[in-house]
């Protein structure tokens, strides 16, 4: 292992010191505490080995962007930070430059599932039910009292779309978390996840942006939301925000480098310099969210692992989400959302 480590590092040093290396790099990434993390663990010290520049903005995921871009052969972003299932779907539709996955490692060495034919899981994150402990008198324990407008009177931050939010419906109804999917996938059970919604909605407060759901957790604007865990963790310390695994959805962010993107070689050194122990580790250190490469994991401070969605009693009752299935389903699904939350 450490002589594995000593030649990745070598390799990457002498990478590093080419001159094709000299190239600047626009990544973007989602901001807020995330962003963050990236800027400590990835970009500074990327500048640092290189000598070259990180010009970094930052989207909400709008896919939009990217297709528009690629479409009119006009790319200006070197690298873009995707969830999965917009990773798998870009990647169908030729999107995102197709990657050699031998320059990141060995696949055994990363997560299931984070090594894609277009993009690279850099950090494993967690879509969980956040609450403020200090504005409730009793804790919620999963998404049936999330529902639960009697015993928990206030207003529910949910995010505004159909991706999560008709996973969390359908748990709040019943669904066994390791059938949500198979349930989901039948119009009976689409209809079942909207009218459960339907129970809820003069109820809900939409978010957007990542950030939104501390703030109205914080400002009691909302009792509970959905949150990331990252962004609920990166307060801890200056709230009393806490977080239910229970029900959460676990899902990777990737890297993806837009079809006709200058720079190639530049980018894919850049994912794999991202994805190695150290970098993995100190982006870890500094937002909760798990490494995708398992060597990093016993480099972390085993206090910082519980707030991890990977630590072993975080990840028992959650849900992978199921790429295939909003690769499927997401297109048709987001339709039928965005016309029922006009409503």
């Amino acid at each position: 292992m450490t002589k594995t480590l000593s030649l990745t590092a070598l390799t990457l040093a002498v990478a590093f010191a080419a001159p094709a290396m000299a190239d600047d790099l626009t990544v973007i990434a989602f901001g807020g505490a995330n962003k963050d993390a990236q800027i400590k663990a990835f970009y500074q010290p990327w500048e640092k080995a290189t000598g070259n520049k990180i010009i970094s903005g930052d989207y909400n995921g709008e896919m939009a962007k990217v297709k528009a871009m690629v479409d009119t052969n006009s790319v200006t972003w070197n690298l873009v930070e995707v969830e999965s299932p917009e990773l798998a779907r870009g990647c169908e539709e030729g999107m995102f430059e197709e990657l050699d996955s031998a320059q990141f490692g060995h696949a055994d060495t990363f997560i299931t599932g984070a090594i894609q034919p277009c993009g690279v899981g850099f950090f494993v994150w967690s879509t969980v039910l956040a609450y403020n402990a200090d504005k409730l008198t009793t804790a919620p324990t999963g998404w049936s009292d999330f529902w639960d407008t009697e015993k928990f009177p206030g207003k529910r931050g949910l995010r505004k779309g159909a991706k999560y939010t008709l996973e969390f419906a359908l748990m709040a109804d019943g669904v066994a978390p390791k059938d949500v999917y198979g349930v989901l996938a039948t119009k009976e059970g689409q209809d079942r996840a909207f009218a459960k919604l339907d129970q809820i909605k003069p109820s809900i407060q939409w978010w957007e942006a990542g950030a939104q759901p501390p703030q109205f957790l914080a400002s009691g604007d909302v009792v509970m939301s959905s949150a990331y865990n990252g962004r609920i963790a990166a307060v801890k310390n200056e709230s009393n925000l806490k977080v239910v695994w229970n029900g959460g959805i676990y899902d990777f962010d990737s890297w993806a480098i837009p079809k006709g993107a200058k720079s190639l070689e530049a980018a894919q050194k850049f994912i794999a310099f991202t994805v190695q122990p150290e970098q993995q580790k100190a982006f870890s250190e500094n937002i909760a969210y798990g490494p995708a490469n398992k060597e990093a994991i016993n480099l972390l401070a085993p206090e910082l692992l519980s707030d991890m969605p990977t630590a072993p009693d975080n990840i028992v009752n959650q849900v992978a989400i199921d790429v295939t299935f909003w690769a499927d389903y997401g297109e048709q699904l987001e339709q039928r959302f965005n016309s029922w939350a006009a409503r």
